[in-house]
């Protein structure tokens, strides 16, 4: 492959396991210089009146002024301002897409690239030269160390009060964003929209409403499997599935639990979805744990070993997530069909 699938997605999912992992993709985005002077573009005006008060985990957050140089820097939180008419000046690229760091689906928002500022360290001298005044942080390391060091910049939107590390869900992130931004009522229309295409695809398959699911990943350690509170296993639980038992009595803090060669079977289930992580997607099918699976055997194993359906998958944010149910859908359906 040219480049590993969702280098990113390691990031919150087998790497969040260990620390070196973390460390190690963290230092390996590199930061742009495109697009320094340009500034956010407000589109066509926010719904909200200034100041607002958004509260997060870290405490209340006042925004004066409708911010004019918005920096993104947690998991889809420039996807989120862009679908909300904002373009950030600064953002991170978590998935790696390069570029104007977004998504396939999300080409063609930005007049003018951002600059690209590494995810896990971001470079504080890089964020203030961009003189933000707002930043956005909705879904990242939450620590707040870090917190503290952005705020001291600008302003600084974290994660809502309750939520874990990478743990905000899209619709938390778009309220959150939508009322930094003032744009609470287009906020609330592309959640409703979202959460009508759900309905719809769930409705159309009646098939999905309480089949067991088992959501994984495979990387050069090995299998791992998703527990509530991640992305993907949302996405599929928001369809009508439920997470294998199994899986989720091994959930800890974590949204992913390793599985040894041993646990593989606990990947087997009604339907399986798994995705590959820095590696070929051969090494899954060629494994033959993986052809031991039951749900492999009898073709309701979903591999997706598209990148890009991978990555919207993962993405959560409204416009990847809107990709993947466009997508991901059928695949599943003809899955449990076979």
């Amino acid at each position: 492959m040219s480049r590993p699938l969702l280098r990113r997605t390691a990031l919150v999912a087998a790497a969040l396991t260990t620390a070196g992992a973390l460390a190690a993709c963290g230092a390996d985005d590199a930061v742009s210089s495109a697009g320094a002077s340009s500034s956010s573009s407000a589109g066509g005006g926010g719904s909200g009146a200034f100041p607002v008060t958004v509260s997060t985990a870290f405490g209340d957050v006042e925004v004066d002024e409708e911010p004019q140089r918005v920096v993104a820097l947690g998991w889809s939180d420039a996807e989120t301002a862009l679908a909300l008419g904002v373009q950030p000046v600064g953002a991170s690229d978590w998935l790696a897409f390069g570029g104007e760091g977004v998504g396939p689906w999300a080409e063609g928002r930005y007049d003018e690239a951002p600059v690209v500022i590494e995810t896990l360290e971001p470079s504080l001298e890089a964020i203030a030269a961009l003189a933000p005044d707002l930043i956005l942080d909705t879904r990242s390391p939450a620590t707040r160390e870090r917190y503290d060091s952005l705020s001291a910049i600008a302003p600084t939107i974290g994660q809502p009060e309750g939520v874990d590390a990478y743990l905000t869900t899209w619709q938390r992130q778009l309220d959150l964003v939508g009322q930094a931004l003032g744009r609470t009522d287009e906020a609330e229309q592309l959640r409703s929209e979202l959460e009508q295409r759900f309905s719809d695809a769930a409705a159309a398959n009646p098939e999905f409403d309480g089949t067991e699911v088992a959501v994984g990943a495979f990387s050069s350690e090995g299998f791992g499997a998703y527990v509530r509170g991640d992305t993907r296993v949302d996405f599929m639980e928001t369809l009508g599935f439920t997470n294998k038992q199994a899986i989720q009595d091994l959930a800890t803090e974590s949204f992913f639990v390793p599985v040894s060669d041993e646990q593989v079977s606990l990947l087997d289930a009604p339907l399986t979805v798994v995705f590959p992580i820095f590696v070929d997607p051969s090494q899954i099918t060629g494994n033959p744990l993986w052809q031991t699976l039951g749900s492999v055997q009898q073709g309701s194993a979903v591999l997706l070993d598209d990148e890009t359906l991978a990555n919207a998958f993962s993405s959560g944010s409204v416009l990847g997530t809107e990709y993947a149910l466009e997508n991901a859908v059928p695949l599943f359906a003809d899955a449990l069909a076979s």
